[in-house]
């Protein structure tokens, strides 16, 4: 390879990469690692795409969030000609969802401009998102998230790019101050939208049902505005690479577009990055050199890195890759197992500078999901050795595996009522049924009923987003439950098509509109790369979700 090619910002992120000497695992091979994932880099792929309609918004209980919007004309007639001190504010719905660069163009009416010219633009997925107040703030998180933005025109009759990235179907425009001494327009805009991820290469078998075929579209969409430079988690937000929604992508990428090369440069990304004892980092930023967020090991998120690199083994394989990223892979179960006791346990501490995450449902205890997912990518792992001919490095794990699954059914099960029950209040969840399925603690009709009667309890903590519940349809699966999982899935994901996306969200619970992790539903993000799996499972179980 070829450093000199390499942009200057990635040439100082390898220069700061610390030597084999150093005493940080790997050592020189990060740089390596680092290049690889530069030179993976694949090419975006844009289009210019211009506002379809004007719209209103309507005040409707019915609706999504309680707001929808209704058509209400012609750009071309109704703006694009118009003086915009007559139309003051107008929102105009492009169609569907972008990712991208917006750009408008203002031209002079009569007279000449005499003073600058100040517009206000609001950019939202969805319409609640735009009708929403958002001062004074109510979320948890950043402010400026929100996609708002003043712009002043000090020359009209030339073209603007905004230099933020959005990601939007809905634009409104307030005019906030002109002269009276000139007329002007607002006649011509459009976003230059992105994405790296190319053509669709499945096709639906033919007659399948219409509900499960917008289901399919919607998530190819939510996937194909997620890929961009890397598998982003949201384009609006969070828009950095994320190693628990990559390994999802990773699934429906293969059933979708099969760019496969994206995938290879974030697991080098999340290798070249890791920490200085081996644990690859929750999430990367690219800009303006890749990095990791300082200090943010997610346990769940580092274990299933290991499921990615498999899965990507599996669709490539690419042994040359796997093995390169081998030690990584082994890493990751080492840091788990220290948390796992004689007993065939595991316990987490916070106080070891790691965190675990399953959902943002509020209230779920989430130890028998980590015994679950432990055991789990320990046999993930141990496959991905036997693939590579690399038996004897994982040495004892099967036998721990196993002896954590007879530790599950010992210390977490209720036989009287067949179900898991999680931490010192004996919590039922559904992830806590989720991850003994699929982490083979239980089987066949066991597994069944332990889904089955959690489901059933009116008190039992139930998913709140479709990453979590992606593995609970998996699950459902597994325990020979296909036609509960093909309903769930039409339920949930088409309840979302129901209620308007084009592409899936961040947050859904079919009895609250306004989930939000952040405590303000306008932040959460309604294009969310952990929601993009319907895709997979349409094609990869043709015969329970096609027919």
């Amino acid at each position: 390879m070829n450093l000199k090619s390499l942009p200057v910002a990635v040439l100082m992120a390898l220069a700061a990469m610390p030597s084999a000497d150093a005493g940080v695992m790997w050592g020189e091979r990060r740089a390596a690692w680092l290049a690889e994932a530069e030179a993976a880099k694949p090419m975006l792929v844009r289009q210019v795409v211009r506002p379809q309609s004007i719209v209103q918004a309507v005040n409707d209980s019915a609706a999504y969030q309680h707001w929808r919007y209704a058509p209400a004309g012609d750009p071309s007639e109704m703006l694009f000609s118009r003086n915009m001190k007559d139309v003051g504010s107008v929102t105009l719905d492009f169609g569907r969802h972008m990712t991208g660069y917006f750009t408008f163009h203002t031209k002079t009416l009569s007279r000449c401009q005499d003073a600058p010219v100040r517009l206000r633009f609001f950019f939202g997925e969805m319409p609640a998102e735009l009708n929403t107040p958002l001062d004074p703030w109510q979320g948890s998180l950043s402010r400026a998230w929100m996609q708002d933005e003043v712009v002043t025109v000090t020359e009209v009759d030339r073209e603007i790019t905004l230099p933020r990235r959005l990601a939007f179907r809905y634009v409104r425009v307030e005019l906030l101050g002109a002269s009276p001494d000139f007329d002007f327009a607002l006649d011509d805009m459009y976003c230059t939208a992105q994405s790296s991820a190319g053509e669709v290469t499945t096709a639906l078998e033919p007659g399948c049902r219409q509900d499960v075929a917008d289901i399919r579209r919607v998530s190819i969409e939510t996937l194909r505005e997620c890929m961009q430079t890397v598998y982003e988690d949201g384009p609006k937000r969070d828009r950095r690479l994320w190693a628990g929604d990559m390994y999802l992508q990773t699934l429906a990428n293969r059933y979708s577009f099969g760019n496969y090369d994206l995938t290879r440069r974030c697991l080098y990304l999340f290798a070249a990055l890791a920490d200085d004892d081996g644990n690859v980092m929750s999430n990367i930023f690219e800009t303006p050199e890749p990095h990791a967020q300082h200090g943010s090991h997610c346990m769940t998120y580092s274990l299933l890195w290991n499921s990615t690199l498999l899965e990507y083994l599996l669709d490539t394989d690419d042994v040359a890759t796997a093995r390169e990223l081998w030690p990584v892979a082994r890493r990751q179960v080492e840091a788990a197992l220290g948390y796992v006791g004689d007993d065939g346990i595991y316990r987490h501490s916070y106080e070891r500078g790691t965190w675990i995450f399953f959902d943002w449902r509020e209230g779920l205890d989430m130890t028998v999901p980590m015994q679950g997912a432990v055991i789990y990518a320990l046999d993930q792992t141990c496959e991905l050795a036997r693939r590579l001919g690399l038996e004897s490095e994982v040495g004892d794990w099967p036998a721990l595996a196993d002896k954590m699954r007879k530790a599950a059914r010992r210390e977490m099960y209720d036989r009287g009522r067949g179900v898991f029950v999680s931490g010192p209040g004996r919590q039922v969840s559904a992830l806590g049924q989720t991850w003994m399925v699929k982490s083979g603690v239980v089987a066949g009709r066991d597994a069944r009923r332990a889904i089955e009667t959690a489901l059933a309890m009116p008190d039992v903590c139930m998913p709140g987003t479709p990453y979590a519940t992606h593995y609970l349809i998996d699950a459902m699966i597994m325990a020979g439950m296909p036609d509960r999982a093909r309903d769930y899935m039409l339920a949930y994901w088409g309840g979302m098509v129901a209620k308007g996306a084009d592409t899936f969200w961040e947050s859904y619970d079919p009895d609250d509109d306004f989930i939000s992790a952040y405590g303000f539903s306008p932040l959460n993000s309604s294009c969310h790369a952990w929601s993009c799996t319907p895709v997979y499972f349409i094609h990869k179980y043709p015969g329970i979700f096609q027919k």
